[in-house]
């Protein structure tokens, strides 16, 4: 076996057995920082969700979109501080699942709302239907 073989397989304590992606191992200070952090911006973002809603300063059409965005933002928080998904170049697996995972979800979608709006265009308005059956 080569040195850099022999240095992967050393047993160097509680770094030995880090996840991918992981720099240098923290204090538990510094991840309860990070969780104190992620949760402190999650509970902002939240709570501004509901006074998007219940404010009355934003147009009402835009509602859904301001909702959407600090839903969006909600998410990147909880991958970031929570899942510790990063874009290090030790992390690229995990963004490549998260990338596919979110492509899923989306054609699940965009199908279900497709198939959704051509089954209402093609089905009989009710007005019909009981002229029909008379």
């Amino acid at each position: 076996m080569s040195e850099t073989d022999d240095t992967l397989h050393q047993e160097d304590g509680a770094g030995a057995d880090r996840a991918p992606g992981e720099d240098e191992p923290q204090s538990i200070a510094e991840q309860v920082r990070g969780y104190g952090i992620g949760l402190g911006l999650a509970a902002v973002l939240t709570l501004a969700s509901f006074w998007a809603l219940a404010s009355g300063l934003i147009y009402g059409p835009a509602i859904p979109v301001a909702l959407i965005a600090l839903a969006v933002a909600q998410m990147g928080v909880h991958l970031v501080f929570f899942l510790h998904v990063t874009s290090g170049p030790d992390n690229t697996n995990n963004v490549l699942a998260l990338a596919f995972g979110v492509l899923i979800v989306a054609l699940v979608m965009v199908g279900t709302l497709w198939i959704m709006a051509h089954l209402d265009h093609n089905m009989m308005s009710m007005g019909d239907m009981i002229r029909m059956q008379r």
